[in-house]
């Protein structure tokens, strides 16, 4: 898999940026992306040496709600953890 389609996008949330202090920067990936995948994606990407990467599968969501649409279903997407050396950082990720 190419990497370009392993990385999806940059998560930005506010516990993600409480992550980025520990060297903790969190993705959405592609859904058949293992961690070694990752791994070379993100060092390839953002040319940095990454030393854990933790995946986790987040289950669909069903929001029920009244009015014309009364049901919307956000799908289920894979989301990874990659810690890097201590020291580095992705400057394009600190903005």
């Amino acid at each position: 898999m190419d990497i370009y389609t392993v990385i999806v996008r940059p998560l930005v949330t506010e516990k993600t940026e409480e992550q980025k202090e520990e060297g903790k920067y969190s993705f959405k990936v592609h859904s058949r992306a293992n961690k070694n995948e990752i791994k070379r994606a993100v060092e390839g990407i953002y040319d940095v040496d990454v030393t854990a990467v933790n995946v986790m599968n987040v289950p669909a969501k069903i929001n029920r709600k009244r009015g014309r649409r009364p049901i919307v279903r956000h799908p289920a997407w894979k989301k990874a953890i990659v810690t890097l050396v201590p020291g580095q950082r992705i400057e394009a990720l600190e903005a």
